[in-house]
């Protein structure tokens, strides 16, 4: 049963009377009358005693009035607590979301968006200390007590420098590395996280926090970091696949259910399905 459906049987049920019912609506009586028929043909029973003085309702028409006011009553207050509501997202290592932030507008123009921009030393992007509602991340981190989504897997290359021995290479191992210093997070960071972008061995290297961070670090002290591949680093670095790590997951991952992040995930899901 779709919502409008619904109404236009409440308006017939509360006017007693198709015609009354359409002007209320604002529709002509036919398609009215189409719609309450093929309602009752999908719920099974009648719902209306029609006769040329208007309607009465059946025993089944009273049960449905009850129980489609008070759910057309709950759709009201969402929509009117979506209208008035704010969403925050965290954002970290996609830069393809221009796609979900345009369908996202689309369906909730009044809704205001709040962005959080997150740094490498947490891939939940605020999201376990409640500073976002809805995190658009990267993977693989410890995900326990978060919903996650997998949205898309992007192959992992190294950044190197364009005059890098490697940097001519087609592909890479991470054996290919082990002499090289590699990127740290700060203590405390996702064990998991830190482990696959040091490519599941123990590492010595700078620690770093921002992405912008780990490329002037390449550039300077030639560094190794890992980046999904496809990324525009700029003529003077290059990233080379490593074909002994698996790929990283674009993720969507929170904690609470509200309407409006329901329709975030929902809505994220359409968009990197379709491209």
């Amino acid at each position: 049963m779709e919502l409008r459906t619904l109404r236009y049987f409440v308006a017939v049920a509360e006017e007693r009377h198709f015609g009354r019912a359409a002007q209320r609506l604002h529709m002509s009586q036919p398609p009215l009358s189409r719609a309450i028929k093929q309602l009752e043909t999908g719920l099974g029973t009648t719902l209306l005693h029609r006769s040329p003085a208007g309607v009465t309702l059946t025993e089944e028409g009273h049960t449905l009035l009850r129980e489609a006011k008070a759910l057309l009553e709950h759709a009201d207050r969402i929509k009117a607590s979506l209208a008035k509501s704010t969403i925050t997202v965290g954002i970290l290592g996609d830069d393809s979301a221009a796609k979900l932030a345009k369908a996202f507008r689309d369906k909730h123009p009044d809704v205001e968006i709040r962005i959080r921009e997150a740094d490498l030393t947490d891939p939940t992007c605020g999201l376990r200390t409640s500073q976002v509602d809805v995190a658009l991340t990267r993977g693989p981190f410890d995900a326990s007590g978060l919903k996650t989504l997998v949205l898309r897997q992007d192959p992992i290359g190294a950044v190197l420098r364009a005059d890098d021995p490697l940097a001519n290479r087609k592909n890479l191992t991470t054996d290919d590395l082990d002499d090289r210093t590699w990127f740290q997070f700060p203590e405390g960071t996702d064990e998991i996280w830190q482990s696959f972008w040091n490519g599941g061995k123990p590492r010595q290297g700078p620690t770093v926090r921002a992405v912008q961070e780990c490329v002037q670090s390449v550039l300077w002290n030639g560094t190794v970091g890992l980046a999904p591949l496809g990324h525009d680093l700029g003529s003077e670095l290059k990233v080379v696949r490593i074909q002994d790590l698996p790929p990283s997951p674009v993720v969507l991952a929170w904690t609470e259910d509200g309407p409006l992040t329901r329709s975030f995930v929902e809505t994220a899901g359409q968009v990197y399905r379709s491209t």
